[in-house]
């Protein structure tokens, strides 16, 4: 899978605390539209509720980390039920999550990770997007 895709639920939800969230929701809705007639006005209700609980976590003490990791969770695997049952609009999800991104400055656009690893034997590997504290 296009490792763009693979994390589409993390671009989503990074996307809605910016100035391109707007393009990015209502190009989600459309695909939905196209895809999932029937339940396109309720994942537009859906985005719009995330973005709130995002928003209001980030203004909250606790900064909103977990609750933008559970968001991007949730949408990725909404996402990629929805480019299962039509993997052609994998190119459109694509491009409109590139597009909304390609609104922003760059220094505020949200940024992706992509982690990989592999070990063999008794190796340990450690990895984080972000902050990592290891203990032995």
């Amino acid at each position: 899978m296009d490792p763009m895709l693979a994390s589409a639920g993390s671009a989503l939800v990074g996307l809605m605390v910016t100035e391109a969230w707007g393009q990015a929701r209502d190009g989600v809705v459309a695909l939905w539209r196209r895809l999932r007639p029937a339940d396109a006005d309720a994942v537009g209700r859906d985005l719009d509720a995330a973005r709130t609980e995002l928003v209001e976590a980030r203004e909250a003490d606790e900064g909103g980390d977990e609750t933008e990791r559970e968001l991007a969770g949730e949408w990725q695997r909404r996402l990629l039920r929805v480019l299962r049952e039509d993997p052609s609009a994998a190119a459109e999800l694509r491009r409109l999550l590139d597009e909304a991104r390609g609104t922003l400055p760059p220094e505020a656009a949200p940024r992706s990770v992509q982690l990989q690893a592999r070990a063999d034997g008794n190796a340990r590997i450690y990895q984080a997007g972000r902050d990592l504290r290891v203990q032995d």
